[in-house]
């Protein structure tokens, strides 16, 4: 199982529960199984003995007494549930065969499936935000080390809250973690981050990160390496990326409420036949690119054939513009017909809209979430899975990315960028409390214009970014310079 960090309690209190509900039933077959399972339940809580979480007391005696489950009740008094055991001879075997399976908690790295507890037997959530960035040399890192609160002065409460609410959450990581290699030689922008950086990670309860984009290779194939190791170590699953071919065009598979969902990433950018940011081989490291779909196909239609939804997602389009090209189009077309189920897309450092492409619900942005120093519009989606894997709802939460902090959205705010996204989104309607469902009407309202705030913010903007080989990994946080407001990326 893949625990996060700070999980709430109720998660656990419902696994508890389903826990120790069969450690009940398995008492009629023989208390020593039943054992086993309080076993179970008291170390996913991490107690021992006789402990007390929340509305639940877990009693386990040493020798022949069965194990007893305490429920306490409002007035503090509490009860014990009474389960008549019957044990009759030629009763064991068909009580045996009758159990309901327990599926077993998996973290398997080398096939990338990895077991998860729901919050809910009934339903599964997801949550996904774009583009975060630990580069040190970055505003938005200065600040973190600034602030006391570190991360959580970074992305507030209230958007914590709503990330860490989810079953499971992924994020786009546009950079390597590594103290090796050197900036890719003419790129304005080079990014690295230190190792230590990727508990942030854990402290924003992300369960998946994306590496397929234009900047995991921006300190050559070593630090690439080290992304992946470090990532591994760190128990954070992967996709879009790799040390090999293999690697990188590897789906990732969540078993949650006996349902798998995949995750598949790459990346279209950048948009030439030799680029920066290198493709995997058979024996180097790299992306997963899908300039070119037909790998990538390949890869969506394995993934679907091994899960009740597939996710795809993607680093597609063009920076600091909510126009959605024809090559996303054609793409998401082709990525439906492969079999993915959704669609998330990012790399524009700009929101851009929604729509439903045969049936697949896109969004083909949600630019950046916690990146830089810049004030942006951005929010993350949450979208919740009934127990079929059909798509109950699909919400999007307003934030806005402001003094290196990402906050909610709230009041007039909130409203105005609902109302910007349905008017950039396609054959999709969004309604006041952004939840998303098809529409057979086109909103669409911009006429073949960039109407993003981005876009004028940088017409408004004249600072000069530091050059790639003026940011580099320096040894301690107290000695890191001020760096000057990023332009872009």
């Amino acid at each position: 199982m893949i625990g996060k960090e700070g999980t709430y309690k109720n998660r656990k209190l419902n696994h508890l529960m389903i826990t120790g509900a069969m450690a009940a039933v398995l008492c009629l077959t023989g208390c020593d199984r039943a054992s086993g399972f309080i076993d179970t339940a008291m170390n996913d809580l991490g107690l021992s003995g006789k402990e007390e979480s929340s509305s639940i007391t877990i009693e386990k005696t040493d020798g022949s007494e069965q194990p007893v489950i305490v429920i306490n009740t409002d007035d503090g008094q509490g009860f014990t549930p009474v389960i008549e055991v019957v044990d009759e001879a030629g009763e064991d075997a068909a009580w045996d065969s009758e159990l309901p399976a327990v599926e077993e908690d998996i973290y398997d790295d080398v096939n990338k499936i990895y077991s998860m507890h729901a919050a809910s037997p009934d339903e599964m959530s997801l949550v996904f935000v774009g583009d975060i960035c630990f580069h040190d040399g970055y505003s938005n890192m200065s600040a973190l080390r600034d602030r006391s609160g570190g991360i959580f002065d970074c992305v507030l409460p209230s958007v914590m809250e709503g990330l860490k609410a989810a079953d499971i959450f992924m994020a786009n990581n546009e950079f390597p973690y590594s103290n090796r290699g050197t900036p890719t030689a003419g790129k304005q922008y080079a990014f690295r981050a230190r190792p230590e950086n990727v508990n942030l990670l854990h402290d924003m309860g992300v369960d998946i990160v994306s590496l397929a984009n234009n900047h995991a290779y921006d300190h050559g194939p070593d630090a690439l390496i080290d992304t992946c190791d470090i990532l591994t170590e760190a128990k954070v699953p992967f996709v879009g990326a790799g040390k090999n071919l293999d690697e990188a065009v590897k789906p990732v598979y969540f078993r949650i409420n006996g349902r798998t969902i995949s995750y598949t990433a790459a990346t279209q950018i950048e948009r030439q036949s030799n680029p920066d940011t290198k493709e995997a081989t058979a024996d180097s490291p790299g992306v997963l690119r899908t300039l070119d779909p037909t790998r990538y196909l390949k890869v969506i239609e394995e993934a679907k054939a091994n899960s009740d939804f597939c996710i795809a997602y993607v680093h597609w389009g063009s920076e600091n513009t909510d126009l959605v090209e024809k090559s996303q189009k054609d793409l998401a077309k082709k990525y439906a017909a492969a079999g993915a189920d959704l669609i998330i897309g990012d790399h524009s450092h700009c929101l851009q809209g929604f729509d439903y492409v045969d049936g697949v619900p896109v969004i083909y942005s949600l630019g950046n979430f916690w990146f830089n120093s810049k004030t942006v519009d951005t929010g993350y989606l949450r979208v919740i899975l009934n127990n079929d894997c059909s798509i109950k709802t699909i919400q999007f939460v307003p934030c806005v990315q402001e003094g290196c902090k990402t906050r909610l959205a709230e009041g007039d705010k909130k409203t105005s960028i609902l109302n910007y996204m349905q008017g950039i989104s396609d054959y999709a309607a969004i309604d006041e409390e952004g939840y998303v469902t098809r529409s057979d009407k086109n909103h669409n309202i911009q006429n073949g214009q960039n109407t993003s705030p981005s876009r004028k913010k940088e017409e408004e903007t004249s600072e000069e970014a530091p050059p790639a080989s003026g940011l580099p990994l320096l040894p301690a946080p107290d000695t890191l310079p001020q760096v000057p407001e990023e332009v872009t990326q």
